[in-house]
């Protein structure tokens, strides 16, 4: 069995550990008791979660380790750290790794340079199963290079799977598009522009791609490129590897069948014998599935617009997708929103209402959310349908009717 797998950089509240492992309960108790009987026999783990970044600071929270130990006592469960950010944060990871040193891997495979590599365990479980050698590998990039470490986590993630063979498309959304600015010269880290270049190289020595693509919009907004009459969009200050495309257009991208990767995300694989081999790999119902998790403020960023913008994008292009708004994300559904001038009229409410109802696009509420802070869904919008960790898991863990994809592609934003 193909483990699914959840790549976390983000800090981590109890909240987000707390329904995981609701989740992981419901797969394990409701879906596959028997797994309780057969856990000691089962070498291979049904889920794994890589950690990375202040992903890896639960590791030491007290608060945080007791969840921790609740995921470890289910079958089947590893826990895969970066050591290098380990080394790097002065993190420890033994009270958890005494009990469970099978369970808790904090040492990574060798990269041909000799050098330990958390991403070369990562994009060893991103290749793509359902096509030969050499496969693809995606990612969703969208935070803004210099002020984050993310972009320098997007240049390891690339390398690993040129590394392993694998060609690479790169999707640069919301402050991702930053990383595109030709002339940066940063005096005290890594040149993402210059190592894009170097990456596209090594790409096309080992008869690879790197493909990049920037969101028009996003780029257009940011000041990266002008809108003539007769050519449209004309790039100012984008490196050459970098592609201006409209959000559908990326989106259609997402159409093909290789694992999609970010910052933080999931897959989820189907059986085996749930996958039809005589479809396409364009055919609809071999299109995987997409689930977006809204779990940031609404308001305070693009991140909540953005993932709606997103949402639409892919559902136009005929990819299932549901939307589920949890944790913080919930505040984009309760009171009534009443945006002003300076806000420029958009009203998130009235946007998540327009867009309810759409063909291959669906909302959903995480309930446990509402409840924890105390508020209420905004009743008009009906088309948004509140759900408990059995219906999250259901969503989840099996795909919508009429899709047989290998497997479903789970985006925080």
């Amino acid at each position: 069995m193909t483990s699914h797998f959840f790549l976390l950089r983000d800090a981590l509240s109890p909240e987000r550990l707390g329904w995981m492992e609701e989740l992981l309960k419901f797969y394990f108790l409701k879906l596959n008791p028997q797994s309780f009987l057969h856990a000691s026999k089962e070498r291979d783990a049904v889920f794994i979660f890589f950690l990375t970044g202040d992903a890896l600071y639960s590791l030491q929270d007290p608060s945080m380790i007791e969840i921790w130990e609740k995921f470890l006592s289910l079958p089947s469960i590893k826990l895969v750290c970066d050591q290098e950010e380990l080394a790097f944060r002065g993190i420890t990871s033994e009270r958890l790794k005494m009990k469970n040193p099978e369970l808790v891997i904090t040492h990574n495979s060798l990269a041909l340079n000799g050098k330990s590599s958390f991403w070369k365990d990562v994009t060893r479980y991103a290749r793509q199963h359902d096509q030969p050698i050499p496969s693809t590998i995606g990612y969703l990039h969208m935070a803004s290079p210099y002020m984050n470490r993310s972009s320098g986590i997007l240049l390891d993630c690339l390398s690993a799977a040129l590394e392993s063979h694998a060609s690479c498309d790169l999707y640069c959304y919301l402050d991702g598009v930053h990383i595109s600015h030709h002339g940066q010269n940063p005096m005290d880290a890594e040149n993402i522009g210059v190592a894009l270049e170097n990456l596209d190289t090594r790409a096309g020595k080992r008869g690879l791609h790197l493909q990049v693509y920037a969101s028009a919009r996003c780029a257009e907004t940011r000041g990266y490129c002008v809108r003539d009459e007769k050519e449209g969009l004309v790039p100012t200050c984008i490196i050459k590897q970098v592609k201006l495309r409209e959000l559908k257009d990326i989106a259609l991208q997402f159409r093909s069948n290789h694992i999609i990767i970010s910052e933080n995300c999931a897959t989820f694989f189907a059986k085996k014998e749930n996958t039809k081999q005589s479809l396409g790999f364009d055919e609809k119902g071999r299109v995987p599935p997409i689930t977006i998790l809204i779990a940031r403020h609404p308001l305070g960023s693009e991140y909540a617009s953005g993932a709606l913008e997103f949402a639409i994008a892919c559902a136009l292009r005929d990819i299932q997708t549901r939307v589920i708004f949890i944790e913080d994300g919930v505040y984009a559904l309760t009171g009534v929103q009443s945006p002003n001038k300076k806000t420029n009229g958009f009203n998130l409410q009235e946007a998540i209402d327009a867009a309810s109802g759409s063909e291959n696009l669906q909302f959903f509420v995480y309930t446990p959310s509402l409840t924890a802070r105390n508020i209420n869904k905004n009743r008009k919008l009906t088309g948004v349908i509140p759900i408990t960790i059995a219906d999250l898991g259901n969503l989840l863990f099996f795909m919508p009717t009429g899709v047989v994809a290998s497997h479903q592609r789970v985006l925080f934003f």
